[in-house]
């Protein structure tokens, strides 16, 4: 009676085989060994997706590490700022700035040639570009011959009558002396005819006829004298003035003129790098059309910005080095020339590491660049070296 009751109690110890159990003992499948419990392989649990309380730790996590990162170089800036003060060093961040000059014609004219290309480096006084001159040639030769013929004039006033203007002068006072001694004696003669003759000889009419022949061979004689003393004497000083006067207009016409014609050649007004080509040939140049836009190489300077407490430290004239991303090893050599007396905001395209809301000053510091390195809006740095009493 024993032997059922612990077999009973078996299968109610392990639930998992009561099929095992109830297999008789001299059934063909008793002889197979029944596998172990411990051997069977669960099946792997379903993979969750992370819930938004997991992301949200992750992102958390990893602002965190970035504002390490931030701060951990912000206070490596702190150091190297505070090492620079003191080796009596200030470092300014700027760009590199230069003046540009828009060239145009002074006339308006159609454009001949274009000389030079973008890019191109020119120098004081070349020819970049040239207008059409087929009717200026004309004009300054007219006004050539007008101002040489008023100058002709002004030579004969200057020299006077000729001699054979004077003789002529003297023949015509003879001539007319003659006329006058032959008329006053024929008016002579007349007159004592009719005394003798009581009116009788002579008709009133005759005699008054003789009278005024004499007083115009007396006029005519006059006339003569006077022309003779005008050669004598030569032009009047007015007249010769006026003639002085009208050959200096002339001449300034002629002036003028050459100078349109010298105008016609656009000339580079100083040493400089041809940065855009604005006007072709065809094209109607007017002095409102710039031709070229031109970057003057020399001088060239860094716009930098110093905060009101590091002012006192630079002064006009103070010897700086400058370096550029691009060439980072070569220093330039280079002065500050400016020092603006008005505060400001630092600008947005100035990279610094004060807080933009800081007023500012400007200052330029001008640099040496024989090899035209330096090129517009490039960023750079400037070292100062500081005076020893500057130190903080």
């Amino acid at each position: 009676m024993s032997g059922p009751s612990e077999e009973g109690v078996a299968n109610s110890s392990n639930p998992a085989t009561p099929a095992t159990a109830a297999i008789p003992a001299g059934s063909a499948t008793a002889a197979a060994p029944a596998a172990p419990a411990s051997t069977a392989v669960p099946a792997a649990p379903a993979a969750k997706p992370p819930s938004f309380f997991d992301r949200y730790k992750i992102a958390f996590i990893v602002g965190l590490a970035i504002l390490a990162a931030i701060a951990v170089g912000f206070g490596l800036g702190r150091i190297g700022r505070h090492s620079d003060k003191s080796q009596n060093r200030l470092v300014l961040y700027g760009n590199v700035d230069l003046r540009q000059v828009n060239l145009s014609f002074n006339d308006s004219e159609r454009i001949a040639e274009v000389l030079v290309q973008e890019g191109a480096k020119v120098t004081r006084g070349q020819i970049l570009a040239r207008l059409d001159t087929s009717r200026l040639r004309p004009e300054a030769a007219t006004a050539e011959a007008v101002l040489e013929a008023q100058q002709a004039v002004v030579d004969r006033l200057h020299h006077g009558s000729r001699p054979q203007e004077i003789a002529q002068a003297q023949a015509n006072v003879a001539s007319a002396k003659a006329d006058q001694v032959n008329a006053a004696q024929q008016w002579t003669r007349l007159n004592a005819l009719t005394r003798l003759t009581t009116g009788r000889a002579i008709s009133e009419q005759d005699l008054e006829s003789a009278k005024a022949a004499m007083d115009s061979a007396m006029a005519h004689l006059s006339a003569a004298e006077k022309s003779l003393d005008m050669s004598k004497i030569g032009p009047r000083k007015e007249d010769i003035a006026q003639g002085e006067a009208q050959l200096r207009a002339n001449a300034s016409q002629l002036q003028l003129m050459l100078q349109e014609l010298a105008d016609s050649d656009l000339v580079s007004p100083c040493d400089a790098v041809v940065r855009s080509r604005l006007l072709e040939p065809g094209e109607m140049a007017t002095p409102q059309r710039p031709v070229f836009s031109l970057s003057i190489v020399d001088p060239k300077w860094v716009r930098a910005y110093v905060s009101e407490s590091e002012l006192g430290k630079i002064h006009a004239g103070m010897s700086a080095s400058v370096t550029t991303d691009s060439y980072p090893n070569r220093a330039l050599s280079g002065w500050v020339g400016f020092i603006s007396s008005v505060a400001e905001f630092t600008p947005k395209a100035v990279q610094t590491t004060e807080l933009r809301s800081n007023l500012v000053y400007e200052i330029r510091v001008f640099v040496h660049d024989p090899q035209d390195e330096m090129r517009l809006g490039m960023p750079a740095t400037v070292l100062l070296e500081l005076d020893p009493g500057a130190r903080t």
